[in-house]
């Protein structure tokens, strides 16, 4: 009589094989796909806050020119009312930070009662949408 034997033969040991190659090769793909995605994504976010640091600089630089021109005025009129005249009451400003947004800034001005008193306060600094956002609607499919 003739004994049976049972093994594994070499064929189902290199179909393992090609299957675990072909998973290591899918989720290396995956990865690089996903790292060049954040990739993407950091740049543009770090673009973005540059531009806004670069446009509450500016804002801060106009603040710095508006509190000299106030003082010079506080030191040169002789009223309220002759200051209120040649100032007004508030000033709003913006500047840029991308194509649809804004950084906008208004600021109360305000008659000193002594010469260290704050000349103005500032009531809104915020960035606001100028223009209409466009989503991307299509999914990159290969054809």
């Amino acid at each position: 009589m003739k004994q049976k034997r049972y093994g594994v033969n070499v064929g189902s040991s290199s179909l393992l094989i090609i299957f675990v190659v072909v998973c290591l090769v899918s989720f290396a793909a995956l990865s690089i796909v996903s790292a060049d995605s954040d990739y993407k994504l950091t740049k543009r976010m770090a673009d973005r806050a540059t531009n806004y640091y670069n446009a509450c600089n500016s804002a801060y630089r106009a603040l710095a020119d508006i509190d000299r021109t106030l003082l010079s005025i506080y030191e040169t009129s002789s009223s309220e009312e002759e200051f209120y005249a040649q100032t007004g009451y508030t000033k709003s400003f913006a500047y840029p930070v991308s194509d649809i947004q804004t950084l906008r800034v208004v600021i109360d001005i305000h008659y000193p009662a002594n010469d260290g008193d704050s000349r103005y306060s500032i009531t809104e600094w915020k960035l606001i949408t100028t223009g209409t956002l466009e989503y991307d609607q299509s999914l990159p499919v290969l054809q």
